[in-house]
């Protein structure tokens, strides 16, 4: 943590020094002055009275930190000094949550668009802010414990990894990363680098998510062979042609720098700030967007880990009859994405749904007609050996089914719950980089890199096999080909590499624009 005198504390530093000045140096002081002039020796009264206010004001340094402010009261130097790379929408409530913890300060803010950043600043306005975060980094790394990041998705790994290679603690949001290849890299990073992470879906802090694995650690629904995940997302435009015509670049943002690793292309309006990620060169679609959520909870009561192979279907949309718009450059309006993962100690194998786009599995027999299926949109159903379970998107309001069996079930506790819930994924992720990586804080948080990465690489498996599925090739007689559609695509997980369909090998990892890298 930061020294106590820093540019953020200085005020409150003095006000705290005067208030104990008033309390305690000065009555000491006055003592000390009346003991001296009682001996009317002026040279000994003299360094007797220089001694004894040394004494007094070398009191106040090690005066116990509940004289300073009160029991709980977290002293300026020792707080985590965050940066906020990504100022505005979901990384300007991240910080604020952060800063609610009472244990951290919002010491950076940097955002290539000025527009998103107004609240921050009013919010922090101690805070030094920056456009380009590697400048940033270069200048005040020294003042910085540790990153948030909350960026367009193909902007987090380069953001977080610039972060972590500097020992800095991260937090990034999700999906912690655009493709596989930058996952794993994240992932081995946070060991090589010793630093706390965390990504940012909270619901993995929930109780929900723990009564889930709790119900299936009592064995009340078996082995688990099934489970379905499905979203009414995307709420932004997906399927669609980029705008052939360029728009003037605002004058607030910085377009080369929020392009970042992405090819160079125009700016058009509305792409900023949310419909970014309808567009691959950016975005994840709503794979990206919710099944970090939504699939957060297979993950946690199954510790499933690679897929060993993924199968899609797709929507298509027509402008005329048999006139198929082909959109290789954005996510589909909906999908249905089927990943299998080796079942573990003689399981069964698992089949995990994804369904997006309002698509949603049939409803279990099990389920009253007029009882809500998740939360209505969104949400997840494990089919087990002996029973079923489902919850709503962040696993929200977890149901035994038929639901009347949820009140009346109860078993052991096996599972810790996070203090605070959902809400306090990000104070959990504060206290454990404080109390620094390899602490049980760091080791317990809900979604660490060795967490999230496993995770985040299913999602984007997933998008692979979209893009896959969209791959042109040409047969031998230059008629255009499909050959992505209608195969299972065999994943060799350790390796990050599709044994059965080789163009598909592209999407693991993506070409950076010139002058940016990973720096692996």
């Amino acid at each position: 943590m930061r020294d106590l005198f820093t540019h953020q504390n200085n005020s409150l530093f003095s006000g705290i020094f005067n208030n104990l000045t008033e309390r305690f140096i000065k009555p000491i002081v006055n003592h000390t002055t009346k003991i001296a002039m009682s001996k009317k020796k002026s040279d000994n009264s003299r360094r007797d009275f220089i001694r004894n206010s040394a004494l007094a004001l070398g009191g106040f340094y090690i005066m116990p930190r509940h004289v300073l402010g009160g029991k709980g009261f977290t002293a300026p130097s020792d707080k985590l000094q965050i940066a906020g790379i990504g100022a505005g929408g979901k990384g300007e409530g991240d910080l604020f949550s952060f800063y609610n913890s009472g244990k951290a300060d919002i010491a950076f803010l940097c955002d290539v668009d000025e527009r998103q950043t107004a609240l921050s600043r009013k919010r922090y306005p101690n805070a030094k802010v920056y456009k380009d975060y590697r400048e940033m980094l270069e200048k005040e790394h020294k003042h910085i414990d540790a990153c948030s990041v909350s960026t367009p998705d193909h902007m987090h790994a380069v953001q977080a990894m610039a972060a972590m290679q500097l020992h800095k603690h991260v937090y990034v949001q999700k999906p912690m990363a655009h493709d596989i290849y930058e996952a794993r890299m994240m992932t081995k990073a946070a060991h090589d680098y010793n630093v706390v992470t965390q990504m940012g879906n909270q619901g993995s802090s929930g109780d929900g998510v723990r009564m889930l694995q709790d119900w299936y650690n009592a064995g009340l629904i078996g082995d688990v062979h099934t489970i379905y995940c499905y979203t009414d997302r995307p709420v932004w435009p997906q399927g669609v042609i980029r705008p052939a015509t360029a728009n003037e670049i605002p004058k607030e943002l910085d377009f080369n720098l929020w392009l970042g690793t992405a090819p160079e292309k125009s700016y058009f309006t509305d792409l900023l700030p949310f419909n970014w990620r309808g567009w691959w060169d950016y975005g994840t679609g709503a794979l990206g967007d919710m099944a970090c959520h939504i699939m957060a909870p297979a993950f946690a009561v199954l510790g499933l880990g690679y897929p060993v192979a993924a199968e899609c279907s797709v929507a298509t949309r027509y402008t005329a009859p048999w006139q198929r718009v082909y959109s290789p450059d954005s996510p589909p309006a909906s999908s249905h994405i089927i990943l299998t993962f080796k079942g573990q100690n003689g399981k069964p194998d698992i089949k995990l749904h994804w369904m997006d786009g309002g698509i949603q599995p049939e409803r279990p027999a099990e389920l009253g007609p007029n009882e809500v299926m998740g939360d209505g949109g969104n949400g997840v159903i494990f089919e087990g050996t002996k029973g079923k379970m489902m919850a709503g998107t962040y696993g929200v309001n977890p149901q035994l089914l038929p639901t009347n069996l949820t009140a009346q079930t109860k078993v052991p506790q096996t599972v810790d719950r996070v203090k605070g819930g959902a809400e306090g994924h990000y104070s959990a992720w504060v206290e454990a980089c404080i109390a620094g990586p390899g602490s049980k804080e760091a080791k317990t948080l809900s979604s660490h890199f060795d967490i999230a990465g496993p995770l985040t690489e299913s999602v984007l498996m997933g998008n692979l096999a979209i893009r896959s599925y969209d791959y042109k090739g040409t047969d031998k007689k230059g008629l255009t080909t499909y050959p992505g559609r209608n195969i299972q695509l065999t994943w060799d997980g350790p390796n990050m590499k599709i044994t059965n369909f080789e163009p598909a090998n592209q999407f693991v990892k993506r070409t950076y624009r010139a002058g940016w890298s990973l720096g692996v």
